[in-house]
């Protein structure tokens, strides 16, 4: 029956130091400031979270930006060669639209890899 009693004594006095912290102010601001993080730093639209998230496809689109600038500056160098000369229009004409003078043939020779069967019998197949 002493030990009951002991171990009584002990939650008592437990349940009372947690009811002291409950009711203390500190505890109820500490509270508020936890969650508020929470709020801020995780669950709000505008919470850490996503600003780092929004930081990074800024800096993915930044990115993005310099490599189109640089796409843009070339083929810009590319209309003012053609202005400035006419043989680079003809040049152009004839590689990618394979235009030609009158008095010539065009001969396209064809890149493609084609892929070679394997030999059945005696025969060779492609």
């Amino acid at each position: 029956m002493q030990t009951n009693y002991k171990y009584m004594k002990v939650f008592s006095s437990i349940k009372s130091f947690l009811l002291r912290i409950l009711h203390s102010m500190f505890f109820r601001y500490t509270v508020v400031c936890i969650l508020g993080v929470l709020i801020v730093g995780y669950l709000d639209e505008n919470s850490l979270w996503n600003h780092m998230k929004n930081r990074q496809r800024i800096n993915e689109l930044q990115e993005e930006t310099a490599k189109y600038n640089a796409v843009y500056r070339r083929d810009q160098a590319r209309i003012r060669e053609l202005d400035r000369n006419p043989k680079a229009m003809e040049k152009i004409a004839r590689e990618r639209f394979f235009m030609k003078a009158d008095d010539e043939d065009i001969f396209v020779l064809s890149d493609d890899d084609r892929e070679i069967k394997g030999v059945v019998g005696d025969e060779t197949a492609e």
